[in-house]
């Protein structure tokens, strides 16, 4: 197989930069080592007795002043609606005692989407060519040849298959890139060392969402949100859908990687006993309780997400990762975009920016 453009990851950066290089009918080839595309967006549906809900167990959000995003689910014609806020925040001290009306919903003023956002995933698939687009196929190295760049795919059934391409673009994360792929001759060391230097946004972190037949804790005038110190969970929002049900609470887990490791039962009990304690009997016999512990996918985090985020990093393209291999071997994941760095807006940004260099 021969290409111009071989894009390495199939979530919503290389998805964007897929759709734009179709606008510009450009020959590429987009491979995603996951048996779906979306990368950390993914969600999931769960059935009721009356309906089915949809919850994202990556992103939920994005928000007003975040263009690129109101712009390309207006082209896909998905419905926007605004995270529930109304009612209380609960606050959980040391102790376990809860207090009422200790602040306003973090994320009130945010947009989520109807059928969450692998219905944008799948808008965007379906506008691209099946030919193009291949799932289960593992890069696992690039070469520089004569004339084009080699890269071998592996695939599901173990095969070695070698595509010669002009261009590469890595939409996926520095660090996976730079310990998951073998690159022939060798990356400069500083290279290397910037693309692990650069944290996955998202990478270290494992949310718990609770799933049940009614919003009970709408009707005790709460907004779902929570502020805790004691855990599991440190963060907590309403996560239903817009209309019908079943509806969700959803939470950030506080623990680190590897108070989590081979922890998952006890952390599904200890966020169940949380539950309760914040919201009462009610919060006891969920339909489902998922746990979604992105720290252990290899595809989005390696060893050095272990170490967990403070704050939301400073991302942008650092100057050893431009023009590698005189500009045949490209950046696009959403860490290197300069205004929305880490965000689904700021995966489009890097889309936009792969294609300028391009």
């Amino acid at each position: 197989m021969q290409t111009d453009v071989l894009i390495v990851g199939g979530g919503l950066s290389g998805l964007s930069l897929a759709r734009h290089l179709d606008t510009k009918n450009r020959d590429y080839r987009l491979f995603e080592s996951r048996d779906r595309f979306g990368g950390r967006i993914v969600t999931e549906t769960v059935n009721s007795k009356n309906d089915s809900g949809y919850f994202d167990l990556g992103p939920a959000w994005f928000w007003p002043g975040q263009p690129r995003m109101a712009r390309l689910v207006g082209e896909l014609g998905l419905q926007v609606f605004e995270q529930y806020s109304k009612g209380a925040l609960l606050f959980e001290d040391e102790q376990g005692q809860v207090f009422k009306d200790a602040g306003y919903a973090s994320m009130a003023g945010s947009y989520r989407l109807k059928g969450g956002f692998s219905a944008l995933i799948d808008a965007m698939t379906e506008q691209l060519a099946n030919e193009r687009l291949y799932l289960k196929m593992h890069v696992t190295e690039i070469k520089q040849g004569n004339t084009q760049l080699l890269v071998s795919i592996k695939k599901h059934d173990d095969v070695i298959e070698t595509i010669q391409c002009n261009k590469v673009v890595l939409a996926l994360p520095p660090r996976v890139a730079a310990d998951n792929i073998k690159y022939s001759p060798g990356l400069d060391q500083q290279v290397i060392t910037s693309m692990r230097g650069i944290p996955t946004w998202m990478a270290g972190q494992a949310k718990i969402m609770a799933v049940y037949e009614t919003p009970f804790w709408r009707d005790s005038d709460l907004s779902g949100d929570v502020m805790s110190r004691r855990g599991p969970m440190v963060e907590i929002h309403d996560a239903s859908p817009v209309e019908g049900g079943p509806y969700a609470l959803f939470g950030f887990v506080g623990y680190g990687v590897n108070a989590r490791k081979d922890r998952e039962e006890v952390l599904r009990h200890s966020a169940q006993e949380q539950l309760v304690r914040l919201f009462g009997e009610h919060a006891s016999q969920p339909i489902k309780l998922i746990l979604q512990d992105w720290a252990f996918e290899p595809e989005t985090a390696t060893d050095l997400d272990a170490i967990p985020l403070g704050h939301h990093p400073a991302y942008g393209l650092p100057d050893a990762l431009s023009q590698i291999w005189d500009d045949r071997l490209i950046m696009g994941s959403t860490e290197i975009a300069e205004s929305f760095g880490g965000y689904l807006e700021g995966a489009c940004e890097a889309s936009e920016s792969v294609l300028k260099q391009l």
